[in-house]
């Protein structure tokens, strides 16, 4: 019996030794510099460029970073045809003393984003961000104000057909909605966590408000917005009743981890079916909005999170999952393949003073995004020198 436990256990050892350094480099991915200290380039600093929002508007990436206690984060711009950076634009231009741009980026009807901020600390308050690019695909950031005075916004989502932006903030767990027309807010605390739920849950579990709000909203074709509560149940708002409905449904969990269900991030394909993800156990679902009956898909790799999810021009979802401490990985999914691990990216990099290429490996990657097209998958980094990866989809 101990004999085949061993070998139970190295068996078990070589596989995740043999997928850590199993590279992923197709043909034509590239990796663009976006970090670096002491250099006259377009770089982010050290300590401000964790790199946790992006989207693709035409030729442009466009991302929001995170920065370390005391310091404002970035939007910066980088060209996929050019593939190397173009701008960095410091928030505390237009809005002071905010940390981290974590949401992610949602368009309204006219394709400008937008992206909330976290403060600080709780002495001030978070507040939404446009972002677009001028004639000159210059960086053009506006302040549309603070839609929960003390609280930062943690995740949002949108429905562009009614120019209304979704919110839930940091650290209460509110409930928002933003019309970008009048610029005024709604908000609603009905499903906020209670103090004896927060007690539970930080006193028993040794867990934080970052472990329990759902780290991202997503809005389905008939308007309804859809995120997590703590245990992982999953949650509903009608905006025509303007009501926060909790059902009775909860996220998929690994046997005894019921208090770390939470919503790592979500994605609405061009056909409308939404998946999402567990951060906790890293398993991907699909949700049924019509029943809202979700649907497990199981876990692409054995390593928890998935930080973020894409679609390509190619019908399939691109992810990223897992992180420290092992090296994350990019994944696939469709319903006839099922999931693909490709392990860890490893792309190409060459910029001045390295014209010979560094073959650049993904480490901790937070966020993932497509270009409009689907034809490009950007994958941002969020550690001490962040780069963007990008390969094609074939």
């Amino acid at each position: 019996m101990k004999n085949l436990l061993l070998a139970v256990v190295l068996f078990g050892t070589h596989l995740t030794a043999y997928s850590q350094y199993t590279f992923f480099t197709p043909e034509g991915s590239f990796a663009i510099e976006a970090s670096l200290e002491n250099t006259d380039m377009v770089r982010l600093p050290i300590y401000r460029n964790e790199i946790t929002s992006l989207s693709v508007v035409g030729d442009y990436i466009i991302g929001g970073t995170s920065a370390s206690e005391g310091l404002s984060p970035f939007v910066f711009t980088a060209s996929l045809e050019e593939r190397k950076m173009t701008e960095i634009f410091d928030l505390s231009g237009v809005v002071d003393g905010q940390q981290r741009i974590r949401s992610g980026f949602v368009k309204d009807e006219k394709g400008k984003l937008f992206a909330g901020t976290m403060p600080q600390n709780m002495e001030s308050s978070g507040h939404l961000i446009s972002v677009s690019l001028d004639k000159k695909k210059k960086i053009v950031v506006e302040d549309f104000g603070v839609p929960v005075i003390g609280e930062g916004i943690y995740a949002l989502t949108s429905d562009p057909t009614n120019r209304v932006l979704y919110g839930l903030t940091y650290p209460s767990g509110y409930f928002f909605s933003f019309d970008i027309s009048t610029r005024k807010a709604e908000v609603y605390k009905d499903l906020a966590p209670s103090e004896k739920v927060r007690f539970s849950l930080e006193d028993h579990f040794s867990v934080t408000a970052e472990d329990y709000l759902s780290r991202a909203l997503i809005a389905d074709d008939n308007g309804l917005v859809y995120g997590s509560l703590p245990y992982g149940i999953l949650f509903y708002f009608d905006p025509k009743t303007k009501s926060l409905v909790e059902t009775e449904e909860e996220l998929p969990e690994v046997w005894g981890r019921r208090s770390l269900g939470q919503i790592h991030c979500w994605l609405k394909t061009s056909d409308g079916e939404i998946y999402g993800a567990n951060r906790a156990d890293g398993q991907l679902f699909k949700l049924n909005t019509a029943t809202k009956k979700i649907k497990n898909l199981g876990k692409p790799i054995m390593m928890s999170g998935l930080a973020g999810l894409a679609e390509g021009a190619d019908g399939k979802i691109y992810g990223v999952a897992g992180g420290y401490p092992g090296y994350g990985h990019l994944f696939s999914y469709d319903e006839e393949e099922g999931f693909v691990d490709y392990g860890n990216p490893q792309f190409n990099m060459v910029e001045p003073g390295i014209e010979q290429g560094i073959a650049w490996r993904g480490y901790q990657m937070e966020t993932i995004t497509a270009s409009e097209d689907g034809k490009y998958i950007v994958i941002g980094e969020a550690e001490a020198l962040s780069q963007l990866m990008v390969f094609q989809v074939k």
